[in-house]
């Protein structure tokens, strides 16, 4: 074993990440609102598709995806979070075309899942991806922000400049991306 010399700065900085590092916990950074255009045009959604988002925070993807004609499903375990995804749904008017769930995404069956977004840490979406394998039907889609579901190999990948960061989108399919 290592014997690390810490400066008192950077043991506070491993201390600040400490519960990152060590949970699949994941702080809720929302979706910029810019890349929600190149988001839909990725998922190709049809009307009735089914939509998930993982992680969906105050659900503007999902939103964004029932207003193109998809039926959502937004899965956030933090309940301030789904309780603003559903004010939000219901001010945009396609509340009833989301179904809100509170609870861990690890926990839910997604087999009926046309689409699945994510903007999760490499961390967890290396833990989904077990079930996404299982659980997804071939043809479905995946796309992540920014970070990659290792193991899969995207069939096309984006890079947009927002707001002084460059993000990237990466389209997954099941059954071509996880058959590497």
């Amino acid at each position: 074993m290592r014997n690390y010399r810490y400066t008192r700065q950077g043991y506070l900085s491993v201390l600040a990440l400490h519960p990152y590092l060590f949970s699949t916990d994941i702080p809720w950074v929302p979706t910029r609102k810019e890349l929600l255009p190149h988001i839909m045009r990725l998922a190709r959604i049809r009307d009735g598709a089914v939509f998930y988002d993982l992680g969906c925070g105050d659900g503007r993807v999902v939103i964004e995806a029932a207003l193109h004609g998809a039926q959502g499903v937004c899965v956030e375990i933090k309940r301030e979070l789904i309780e603003e995804a559903k004010r939000r749904a219901r001010k945009a008017g396609v509340y009833e075309r989301i179904v809100f769930v509170n609870d861990d995404f690890f926990n839910i069956d997604i087999s009926d899942a046309d689409i699945v977004y994510m903007y999760l840490l490499t961390k967890a979406n290396r833990l989904l991806r077990p079930k996404l394998e299982a659980q997804l039907k071939i043809g479905a889609r995946v796309i992540t922000l920014d970070f990659e579901i290792p193991g899969w190999k995207p069939i096309h990948v984006e890079k947009h400049y927002v707001n002084g960061f460059n993000r990237s989108l990466y389209l997954y399919v099941k059954g071509v991306s996880d058959l590497i």
